[in-house]
């Protein structure tokens, strides 16, 4: 009965294709990339394939139906043939095949908590981090303004998670208070009329870098007289705790307002940079002595 399942001797391409599950169409290709030797021919100049091709047809069909790349395949063969009988090319083949397909499984596992978690934030609160997003938990839906959570996820992506976290206290203090968010939009909309039309010495230059000064004042006093402050604290230990910094850094990573606009995608008139750095230069008047 055995006997009954093994090939004529000598078959067409046809007979051979559907023998192993495939076309002769893709038989040709393997032939074409070197994966399978060309057969003898017989007197008609057409292809007849043997047992040891069929078994090779059948080695083919069931390495590729476990995703395993034409190319390896025909490399497994050749390392398998200057190995000897042993079969290490394909062993070899298959290990480098689970360790893609393990990482495979973790990327999907990656997207699909990402996907998961998007669609229970819903909106652009999704797109952020768990570690940002888990810093507005507190706020009521729809608090935060669409402009608020753009710009955490441009800070998160230059920043990382920390520093977006860090930015969203900012708009959890003004969502919270708004006489504050009042203020915070007139100066906004003061320093944005700071276009290239304005030149660096304009008075105004100097008034609104004042405003910003004051503001800024106003701001840091609400988050700090809210208990807002002390929730940073807890969101730098707790990112300490799952990142651990280098032992030859300490403390946190800080720069000024400047550096920061720097390196965002953002385009400043001169007249804006300059209230930048007087609204600066007057915070570091007041700052104590270090």
């Amino acid at each position: 009965m055995y006997s009954s399942f093994i090939p004529p001797r000598q078959v067409k391409i046809g007979d051979a294709a559907a023998f192993a599950g495939t076309t002769p169409r893709a038989i040709r290709h393997y032939h074409e990339i070197g994966l399978l030797p060309e057969p003898v021919r017989g007197g008609d100049d057409r292809r007849r394939y043997g047992y040891d091709d069929m078994i090779r047809l059948l080695w083919i069909r069931k390495m590729a139906d476990a995703g395993i790349a034409l190319d390896d395949i025909r490399d497994a063969f050749a390392d398998t043939a200057s190995a000897g009988a042993g079969g290490d090319g394909i062993t070899s083949t298959l290990e480098r095949l689970e360790e893609t397909l393990l990482a495979q499984e973790e990327e999907l596992r990656r997207q699909r908590t990402a996907v998961r978690r998007m669609r229970t934030e819903g909106g652009r609160t999704g797109l952020l981090s768990g570690f940002v997003a888990g810093r507005l938990k507190s706020l009521p839906e729809g608090s935060l303004r669409q402009a608020d959570l753009d710009s955490l996820l441009v800070t998160e992506r230059i920043f990382g998670p920390l520093g977006a976290a860090v930015q969203a206290t900012r708009f959890i203090a003004l969502a919270t208070h708004p006489d504050l968010r009042e203020d915070s939009d007139r100066v906004d909309a003061a320093e944005q009329a700071l276009d290239d039309t304005v030149a660096v010495d304009d008075p105004r230059v100097a008034r609104v870098a004042a405003e910003r000064h004051a503001f800024e004042k106003t701001l840091h006093a609400v988050i700090r007289d809210s208990g807002l402050a002390e929730s940073d604290d807890a969101l730098f230990d707790s990112w300490d705790a799952s990142h651990p910094a280098p032992a030859d850094e300490g403390g946190h990573a800080s720069m000024s307002a400047l550096e920061a606009i720097g390196r965002m995608p953002y385009d400043f008139s001169p007249a804006r940079l300059r209230c930048m750095e007087l609204a600066e230069e007057l915070a570091a008047q007041e700052s104590p002595a270090s």
